[in-house]
């Protein structure tokens, strides 16, 4: 039977989403990814063809509930609301329209999942990150944000010995160096290319510690979009990668006696065109106080894995300790020295990764903050020496997923702005990770977190 015509004609819609809709036809473009971030921290989504973009466009594309109770092995996790009954639908925001250059004939937008009436659903995270910049606004403050990631560049090799793939770095450089500048320098072009296209401003890159290592870091962005940038950039980083037959990895530790890649979060505070960072104000004292008290808890979201916990240790430059400091890189929170005369102060929160889901982590970094603002914590005194040297003087942060869990279990103010719904599930999931993983051996963990990330 033949498709009825779509009832959505391009004069229905609105002047982006004609926009969106001509730039589909200029470019050539065949598919449309619609993309959203899961529990699990995987990026997933469905594609809609150019035919029937225009009706898409309102519609969305119909998505199972239980999709959000799946965890990154792909197993499917007993949570009410989310099994076989029950449906939402995946709607683009047609403002994050943009081409994919490492897939010749494809777009992407980032999209909201949503009730089949149209009403945001309980369990969306990108709504999460929403809800929590508005309940910033309601103090009159809006948040700038940008990720700053590392990832691991190679080739995904059989295992010798047959067991599970492995990641063979491109090169042995050392940190900085000019070698690691040139191994992946073709790689390196294509990919800022890719990035500037979809409108992402690279700031700044470098070969870092690992084998293969590389940062790479883009323009700060306020909150929301930094979160749907960083989702572009995963995506891209891992994209052009493929189609140069190379393998790219942003898990927090794809090879177990390497330095791991970290996602550091950066973050201005801003109230009437101002900076409130700039200078030791009671609303930054009171957003870093907020952080510190609710970093075991947030440790559970901004560093999402059972692989995350292998990075976060003492003296490998990441935070294990919930203290914060003045370009204190062992820090969890670092108060950033401004670049230059015009530059500016801001936070960066040293435990956060690419295997966290940007939304979910984002939104709670934003509840926190907010918390200690209307509590006025005071974050206590500034810490200017490695707190690994000051034995049992500092609080130590999780050392497992499942303890970082525990503690997101017993924070009052993050499980209250998860809701129920999401609480359930993203619990739900994790802990059927950290079982998972814990019943298998170092090679079977390493692999899937590479693979998903």
């Amino acid at each position: 039977m033949r498709d009825r015509p779509s009832g959505t004609t391009i004069h229905q819609l609105g002047a982006t989403a004609r926009r969106v809709l001509e730039r589909a036809e200029l470019e050539g473009i065949e598919l449309v990814r619609f993309l959203y971030a899961d529990h699990g921290g995987v990026i997933r989504g469905k594609a809609a063809s150019r035919s029937r973009l225009a009706e898409r466009l309102n519609s969305g594309i119909g998505h199972t509930v239980a999709m959000m109770a799946m965890n990154m092995l792909d197993q499917l996790q007993d949570v009410e609301h989310m099994g076989p009954v029950g449906e939402v639908r995946i709607v683009p925001d047609t403002a994050t329209y943009v081409t994919l250059p490492h897939a010749p004939g494809a777009a992407t937008m980032l999209s909201d999942l949503r009730l089949p009436d149209g009403s945001p659903w309980g369990a969306c995270p990108r709504t999460f990150l929403k809800d929590a910049i508005a309940e910033l606004a309601t103090e009159g403050y809006t948040l700038v944000a940008a990720f700053e990631p590392e990832f691991t560049l190679g080739r995904r090799l059989p295992d010798p010995s047959g067991g599970p793939d492995r990641l063979v770095p491109i090169d042995d450089s050392l940190c900085y160096a000019g070698t690691g500048f040139d191994t992946a320098h073709d790689y390196t072009i294509t990919l800022i290319r890719a990035l500037e296209t979809q409108g992402l401003r690279v700031e700044h890159c470098h070969p870092e510690l690992g084998p293969g290592q590389q940062e790479l870091s883009v323009h700060h962005a306020p909150a929301l979009r930094a979160a749907d940038n960083h989702v572009l950039y995963r995506e891209t980083v891992r994209g052009v990668a493929m189609r140069m037959q190379l393998w790219a990895s942003l898990a927090p530790k794809p090879l177990a006696d390497q330095a791991g890649n970290g996602a550091h979060l950066h973050l201005s505070l801003w109230r009437d065109g101002r900076n409130v960072f700039a200078g030791d104000g009671e609303a930054r004292d009171g957003f870093i106080g907020g952080l510190l008290a609710h970093l075991p808890a947030l440790t559970a979201l901004t560093c999402g894995s059972v692989n995350s916990f292998r990075r976060l240790a003492p003296r490998m430059w990441s935070s294990a300790y919930a203290v914060y400091g003045p370009d204190n890189r062992e820090a969890a929170v670092r108060v950033c020295s401004p670049l230059g005369e015009t530059g500016e102060p801001n936070l960066e929160l040293k435990p956060s990764d690419s295997s966290a889901n940007p939304y979910l982590s984002l939104g709670a970094v934003i509840h926190a903050g907010l918390d200690g603002m209307r509590r006025k914590l005071d974050p206590g005194e500034a810490v200017d020496v490695d707190p690994d040297t000051r034995p049992g003087r500092y609080p130590r942060l999780p050392s497992s997923l499942d303890e970082a869990l525990d503690a997101l279990e017993g924070d009052e103010v993050l499980m209250e702005a998860l809701g129920p719904l999401r609480c359930d599930a993203y619990l739900a999931v994790k802990r059927s990770e950290a079982a998972a993983f814990a019943a298998e051996d170092a090679s079977y963990e390493l692999f899937h977190h590479l693979r998903a990330f």
